[in-house]
């Protein structure tokens, strides 16, 4: 069996995965099963648009809160939480606590 090594690693959002299939889609013509259903699914439940995604992804990361990773933005983009409870249960399994006023600068940017 070969030896895989992983060379880079990435978070991504719904619309991330959404252009990766579109590309793989138009290269090989046709999608794997389980790349099908990923698109279903992607399909589904994609909130915002590529360019919604973007201004959003600028918005978040000009409030200056260092400790939101991309991930963490990612993760936001992808569930697009409206009140704060919503948001605090992203940041719950992480080693992250945002002030109030801060959670509720991250939801008005989702506005």
């Amino acid at each position: 069996m070969a030896h895989i090594s992983v060379l880079d690693e990435k978070s991504l959002n719904f619309g991330d995965v959404k252009t990766i299939l579109t590309s793989v889609k138009k290269r090989d013509t046709a999608l794997s099963t389980r790349a099908t259903k990923v698109e279903d699914y992607v399909n589904k439940f994609n909130v915002f648009d590529h360019t919604q995604i973007e201004e959003i992804k600028k918005k978040i990361e000009g409030l200056g809160l260092f400790r939101v990773k991309e991930k963490h933005i990612n993760k936001i983009l992808d569930l697009a939480p409206k009140d704060v409870d919503s948001l605090k249960i992203i940041f719950a399994g992480e080693n992250l606590t945002l002030k109030q006023e801060d959670l509720q600068k991250v939801l008005e940017c989702l506005d």
